[in-house]
Order: structure tokens, then C-alpha cells, then sequence
């Protein structure tokens, strides 16, 4: 009764926060700091556009996505009866109220943690008015569905994967984590059959299918970046370095810049290899290492990329609510340094961007403390997932191996 309560009691604050929100994306509610409506209703509606001419946006450098990601600028077109900008909005939130029923079907039966429904429902108002204003909480429906169907429908959480990964390159990271055998072989051949079959789909169909990787390696250092925190100080210090818009977003031009960006890819890399050597070492998949790899590994990699983008913190709320969800062990407080870090991301954009692209006290504390967040919940989450699966010590009940598919929930019946 009283966890029936509870779940009733989500549902009505969900629906309230988004409420809310959605005020703030038609403007009911004017939100202080910068809009984060315009990307959507400039550049967005402008690859719309050329999109619906059936080529890509080739010549536009602020075209840096894969291209399944047409799908996702193209789907307003299917809501006629509203203009560009209201029908993405609506989309938004449809993806929105897709998670949080995929969560609520995976706690129906009791044996889950509905804690993590809770993650979702604070953590994107926590977040704010720019999940509904980037396409990013499409991507992240997709790599919910395809955690919680990993456990019984491998081809199905695989091709979901693929997918995503056509969709924003990121969902491709889930994969680490399956345990070995069949259902990494049937997870991953999913995965690869569907990505290489939508690539060659709108590389036929559509040209400058693959410009995206061109746009994407000229990148430079993103003012809310881990990076770009050595310049936001070296100003205090008589750098005369710039804060400008390139490649479709603030970043920082001048002296040494071009450095740090390779030393942010190179820790990508970095990370990259602790995850391939994790995967090599790992010997013990308990129920829940699938789980907790994708929510490391995707933390490795937003905290090492050369942009940190807002609405990157989309994906890790999404991954921190499958996590508590699924009853993760110890993933509580990377999971809480996650949420603490999303109210402040919205501070630093775009509330006080100003702030932060003029490198003033207020901007550069409040990126230092976000960023500091994301880097303690990557470390504690990666140093965690190795003890677990790699350190020698006593097994516990949570190491056991995993139960049998039919006693897990599945997302899709039947």
C-alpha cells in the first residue's frame, strides 16, 4: 500500500515539474540567464530544412552528429498541426514520459528499487528547461530501453544500442558491461548489424551521411569543460586568450588551447583503455555489472570530453535511475554526486553563463564545483566497478552468478 502510494505520488510530481518546464520552453516562464530555446528554433529548424531536401547539412559545421540523428531533428514534421519549436518540445517531453513509464513498468512487481524511479523525477527538473530543448532525452529513452531489456532480450537491448549509437555516438558504451558468452556475442552482433545497416541506409540515401566526423575532429576547448577550467584561471593570470562561439558553441581561442584539447582526447583515450583492460580483467559479472559499467563508462567519458554540455547530464540521470533501479550495490553516492552535480549545471547554463564565459568568481566556482562533482563520481564509480569484478576478496551474495533470464524483468512482454 504504501509503495503503491509512492509510485502515485512520483507520477504527480512528475507531472507537475514537467508542467513546469514545459513553461519555461514556450516562455510562459521566462528563466533568467541565456534562452535555450534558440538552438532549437534557429539551428535546429535550419537542418530541418535542408534535411526534408534529403541531404545532410554537409556544409554546416554545427552539424556534429551522427546520422540517425536526422530522425530526431526531422520528427517534428510529424506533429503538422504545431510549429517547429512546440512540436520538438512535445517530443521532448513524450521521450520524458517514456523513461519514466519504462521505470515504472520495471518496478511493478516489488523486487525492484524504486529509488531509482525518484532519480528521474528530480533529476531532470533538477537539470532544467534544457532537456526539452536538445534532442539528448530521445537519445537517452533509447539506451534506458536497451539497459532494461538487456537482461532477457539481448537482440532487442542490441539493436536499441546500435541504434542510439546512430543516434549520438555515447549509447555504444552500454556494451561493456555484458557478461561474457552468449549474450555479449547476442548483444554486441545486434548492436553491430543494426548500426552498420543504418549507416549504409542514409550513406546511400542521403549524402554527407558521415560529414559529422569531419566537424567533430576540429573541435577545441568548450568553456564549460573540464579543460577549459586551466583558462578560465590563466585569465586571472594575463591570459589573453578569447571566449567565442566555433563549431556551435563557446569555446576558448588562443594560446595553448589547441594542447589542452589533445591532452582532453588523449584522456579520452585513456579511458578508453582502462575500460578495455577492465573488460579484460573483470571476473565476476554479477546481475548488476551491466548496469554499473554503463553508468562508469559514460561518466569516463563525459568527464574527459572536450565539451561538457548541459544536456550531457541527461544520459547520466537517465543511467544513475536504471542503477538504483536495478539495486546496484555502493552505487549511492556516485548516483547523489551526479544529482548535486545537475542544479549547478543549470546555474552555470543558463542561468549564470555569463558568468561563466566571462570567467568572473561566481561563473568559475560554480563550473569548478560542477566539474569537481563529475570527476569524484567518476573516480568512486570506475575505482568501485574494479573491486567488485576484478579485486580478490570474499564472494558475497551480490557476486553470485546471475539468475536465471526468467526470473528477471523484462521491459517488453512476451
Amino acid at each position: 500500500m504504501v509503495a503503491g502510494t509512492g509510485l502515485r505520488l512520483s507520477i504527480v510530481v512528475w507531472a507537475v515539474t514537467r508542467a513546469v518546464l514545459m513553461m519555461c520552453v514556450f516562455r510562459v516562464w521566462e528563466m533568467p540567464g541565456s534562452d535555450v530555446s534558440v538552438d532549437i528554433e534557429v539551428i535546429y529548424q535550419g537542418w530541418y530544412g535542408v534535411l526534408r531536401t534529403g541531404i545532410f547539412p554537409y556544409d554546416d559545421v554545427t552539424w556534429q552528429y551522427p546520422p540517425a540523428a536526422a530522425l530526431a531533428v526531422l520528427a517534428p514534421g510529424l506533429l503538422p498541426f504545431l510549429g517547429y519549436a512546440p512540436a520538438f518540445f512535445v517530443l521532448c517531453l513524450l521521450a520524458d514520459a517514456a523513461v519514466m513509464g519504462m521505470l515504472l513498468y520495471a518496478v511493478r512487481g516489488g523486487g525492484r528499487g524504486r529509488a531509482g524511479v525518484w532519480v528521474w523525477v528530480i533529476g531532470v527538473p533538477l537539470l532544467g528547461p534544457i532537456v526539452y530543448a536538445r534532442y539528448d532525452v530521445m537519445v537517452t529513452a533509447v539506451a534506458v530501453a536497451a539497459l532494461l531489456a538487456a537482461a532477457r532480450r539481448t537482440r532487442l537491448s542490441g539493436a536499441l544500442v546500435g541504434f542510439g549509437a546512430l543516434l549520438k555516438v555515447w549509447p555504444v558504451l552500454l556494451l561493456i558491461g555484458t557478461p561474457r558468452g552468449p549474450r555479449t556475442r547476442s548483444t554486441w552482433s545486434a548492436a553491430l548489424v543494426t548500426a552498420a545497416g543504418l549507416t549504409m541506409f542514409f550513406a546511400a540515401a542521403m549524402p554527407g551521411a558521415l560529414a559529422f566526423l569531419t566537424f567533430q575532429r576540429d573541435r577545441g576547448t568548450e568553456v564549460e569543460s573540464l579543460g577549459a577550467l586551466v583558462f578560465h584561471l590563466a585569465r586571472h593570470f594575463g591570459w589573453h586568450g578569447k571566449a567565442r562561439l566555433n563549431y556551435g558553441s563557446v569555446e576558448f581561442l588562443g594560446r595553448h588551447v589547441h594542447a589542452v584539447s589533445a591532452l582532453a582526447l588523449g584522456l579520452s583515450l585513456l579511458a578508453f583503455a582502462w575500460l578495455v583492460l577492465w573488460r579484460m580483467r573483470a571476473r565476476r559479472f554479477s546481475a548488476t555489472t551491466p548496469y554499473d559499467a554503463a553508468f562508469a563508462a559514460v561518466l569516463l567519458f563525459t568527464t574527459t570530453s572536450r565539451v561538457i554540455s548541459p544536456q550531457y547530464m541527461v544520459w547520466l540521470i537517465g543511467l544513475a535511475a536504471v542503477c538504483v533501479t536495478m539495486r546496484t550495490p555502493r552505487r549511492q553516492l556516485p548516483v547523489l554526486l551526479v544529482l548535486l552535480a545537475a542544479p549547478l549545471t543549470q546555474l552555470e547554463f543558463p542561468i549564470w553563463f555569463s558568468h561563466v564565459v566571462a570567467s568572473d568568481k561566481l561563473g568559475v566556482a560554480t563550473l569548478t564545483l560542477r566539474n569537481g562533482l563529475l570527476v569524484a563520481a567518476t573516480l568512486i564509480a570506475c575505482t568501485r566497478l574494479w573491486r567488485e569484478t576484478v579485486t580478490d576478496r570474499p564472494a558475497t551474495e551480490e557476486e553470485e552468478p546471475e539468475p536465471p533470464a526468467e526470473r528477471e524483468s523484462a521491459l517488453v512482454p512476451g
